[in-house]
């Protein structure tokens, strides 16, 4: 049954015509345009689908939309509104300085938990890193890459004030 529902996407409101119960990630990709959030395996196995809601990555393919509703004060922060936030942007440039993608399907995900780690925890351990990064699946073999990113956001947090 297909309704027409708002939700709060990368700062700006968005009138969407779809049902309720949808996932999350449908809505983004073919009702928004955002096409950032990939499909991998439609269970929340692979995190390419990830999502910031309210801080917190989020597998939004098994999110359904009826649960992140404007009314409901929830915000969502795709890896194209990263640009716009001030973590987000130093974590999306540390991955570019390290080379950490290589495919980048996975790393768009990466990126989101990575941001939302650092956004709760400043100077996280490499436990807390990892166990961000622990419902994330890159088969490319960047995981080393995918970590000095994550450390070199870290040492450019601690220099100073963000922007």
């Amino acid at each position: 049954m297909r309704s027409s529902v708002t939700i709060r996407v990368n700062g700006r409101t968005h009138e969407v015509r779809a049902d309720p119960d949808a996932p999350l990630l449908y809505v983004l990709r073919n009702n928004l345009d955002f096409k950032g959030s990939r499909f991998g395996c439609g269970n929340g196995d692979c995190g390419a689908c990830t999502v910031m809601i309210d801080g917190h990555a989020v597998q939004s393919c098994t999110t359904p939309l009826w649960s992140v509703l404007a009314n409901s004060g929830q915000e969502i922060l795709t890896v194209e509104g990263l640009a716009a936030d001030p973590i987000g942007a130093l974590v999306r440039e540390a991955f570019l300085e390290e080379q950490a993608a290589q495919c980048g399907y996975c790393i768009n995900g990466i990126i989101i938990s990575a941001t939302a780690l650092l956004k709760r925890i400043a100077q996280p351990s490499q436990a807390e890193i990892l166990a961000a990064l622990d419902r994330h699946l890159c088969r490319c073999g960047t995981h080393v890459r995918i970590l000095r990113a994550i450390q070199r956001a870290i040492r450019l947090m601690a220099q100073g004030p963000l922007p």
